[in-house]
């Protein structure tokens, strides 16, 4: 029994409830009352906020173990589904396994046990980076010399799982080559650019590429082969050529109209998509047209069969019109925040930070490397945080688990006391407060209206065709984080913005050691991390004697 599933087992017992209330079968949504679907929730997402270290990807993972494999209880969603909403999340703003977890917990039991799960997720997180904001300015500038040997310990261990999230995700977003090459595309494009436009751009590029692949440039480049083989003249020798007996009279040789092919082959149904077309119906098409299928099925060779998922997901959905309507009240809200911005010269502390952090959770795409100079820029560059505190609150927050935006609450707590000397609790959390809810509330709330319009295009092949090109490009947004914390990750105190890991072998130990007890002994991510730990607090004992 895995860890999480021994907390949940030990949480029923201690309420005195089982699962029986629940549903049983595999992939059905919770439509019972709603203190049932309240604690089919809490039973399955209550451990998370403590245990889910890593970041995103490492999320991503953990979700999908808990929620499609079924790890700890019954499978939730269907593997097209996730990837459908994992698609979904990173084409949204805001934080991608915050939205993640609330939408498929939105989708097993409705909107309100999908708020009680986003509170057990971020709330230790954003209690502990609170007290670090109340008690900041009793640490030390410089760190003591263990501290960075835990950091870097944990942080090594992340990125050895992060390169195994980035692994595994790629084996399922990968369906043919050009799946292969959009992550390509993503990894290397988000290693060599970083904006806040730059992330939306390479996403809407690769859900275009597939759409226009798959509807379109495959059936052209298959109608073009065809034509070239059928304009190639057929050349048959004579085998009366060789025996002397040329123009001699054979028997006339009947050529069946088709060719069948080892197991049983249909042709699609009329009016179907050129997308559920499989490799071996196409070489039956072309076999029974007289055409050597050895050059065409390079060209049809790994192409998918896009299907939605046969799982019904109704029960908690929004009609179209409503999520239409609560994503234009959402602009309206924007725009209306945005010109107070700037009509206000001096506008309340609280009120600048709100908009300040609810137009960072607008307009984030991408993650870390975009979130972390964007909230610098929000909350350094106008005197309400101190660089130096900045960076300490940044080292520990990658040291947590649950989402890494709960940073805000941090950086909203020290901007409230720029105002004001009181360190009291009504002083700060406040700022706090407004914070969380600014840099929180854009993702989750688009989430809603948007998953409202996926549900009722899901099933159409053009989205489901866009969704593939954007989940590749996604995974490899995945492999740029690993790249990116690995050069940072290594943190002394000279350097307290962090440096590459590569300059120490025994963090590149480390990273490898962790993705291969995970990968290969099934060891849980979040005791890999902190092991990871350990062995930087060993390697500090070892170099400093």
């Amino acid at each position: 029994m895995s860890f999480s599933a021994l907390l949940q087992s030990t949480v029923a017992r201690l309420m005195g409830r089982g699962e029986s209330t629940a549903p049983t079968e595999a992939y059905e949504v919770n439509t019972a009352k709603l203190p049932v679907r309240l604690w089919d929730v809490f039973s399955r997402t209550f451990d998370l906020g403590v245990t889910a270290f890593g970041g995103p990807p490492v999320h991503f993972q953990i979700f999908h173990r808990r929620f499609v494999e079924g790890v700890g209880g019954t499978p939730w969603i269907d593997e097209q589904t996730y990837q459908e909403i994992f698609a979904v999340c990173q084409a949204l703003p805001g934080p991608a396994s915050t939205k993640m977890l609330f939408s498929i917990t939105h989708i097993r039991a409705g909107l309100i046990p999908a708020l009680l799960a986003f509170t057990l997720w971020s709330l230790p997180g954003a209690i502990v980076m609170y007290a670090l904001a109340l008690g900041v300015q009793r640490v030390d500038t410089v760190l003591p010399d263990p501290v960075y040997a835990l950091l870097s310990g944990l942080n090594s261990a992340v990125v050895g799982v992060i390169a195994l999230a980035a692994v595994q995700l790629a084996r399922k977003a990968i369906t043919d080559k050009v799946t292969r090459l959009l992550v390509l595309f993503g990894g290397g494009a988000g290693l060599c650019y970083n904006a806040l436009w730059y992330f939306p751009v390479l996403v809407v590029i690769s859900g275009v590429v597939t759409v226009a692949w798959d509807l379109w440039v495959r059936g052209w480049v298959r109608n073009f082969i065809q034509r070239r083989r059928t304009r190639r003249p057929s050349i048959t020798p004579d085998p009366n050529v060789e025996s002397g007996l040329a123009g001699s009279p054979t028997a006339p040789t009947e050529v069946p109209d088709t060719v069948a092919l080892e197991g049983p082959q249909r042709r699609p149904a009329a009016g179907r998509s050129s997308i559920d077309i499989t490799d071996s119906q196409f070489r039956a098409e072309a076999t029974s047209d007289g055409l050597d299928t050895s050059a065409i099925s390079q060209t049809a060779s790994q192409t998918p069969v896009l299907r939605p998922s046969p799982h019904p997901i109704a029960g908690h959905g929004i009609p179209v019109k409503i999520g239409l309507g609560l994503i234009a009240l959402f602009f309206v809200a924007f725009i209306t925040l945005m010109v107070l911005r700037g009509l206000l010269r001096a506008p309340p502390l609280l009120l600048a930070l709100f908009n300040n952090m609810f137009l960072a959770g607008t307009i984030i795409f991408g993650g870390g490397p975009v979130v972390i100079p964007l909230l610098r820029q929000y909350v350094v560059e106008p005197g309400w945080v101190s660089p130096r505190d900045f960076l300490l609150g940044l080292a520990i927050i990658q040291a947590l688990p649950g989402p890494n935006f709960n940073f805000a609450v941090y950086l909203g707590a020290l901007s409230a006391l720029s105002g004001n000397a009181n360190r009291s609790v009504a002083t700060t959390l406040p700022g706090a407060l407004l914070a969380f809810i600014g840099i929180f509330t854009p993702g989750l709330y688009l989430s809603v209206g948007f998953q409202s319009i996926w549900r009722a295009l899901r099933k159409r092949p053009e989205v489901v065709s866009v969704l593939r090109g954007v989940n590749a490009a996604a995974v490899g947004f995945v492999f740029t984080a690993v790249y990116r914390l690995w050069e940072i990750g290594y943190l002394t105190k000279e350097v307290s913005r962090g440096v590459s890991l590569g300059l120490e072998p025994w963090w590149l130990l480390v990273a490898s050691a962790t993705f291969t007890a995970v990968e290969w002994f099934s060891v849980p991510p979040p005791a890999a991390i902190l092991t990871g730990g350990v062995a930087g607090l060993a390697w500090w004992g070892a170099v400093r004697n």
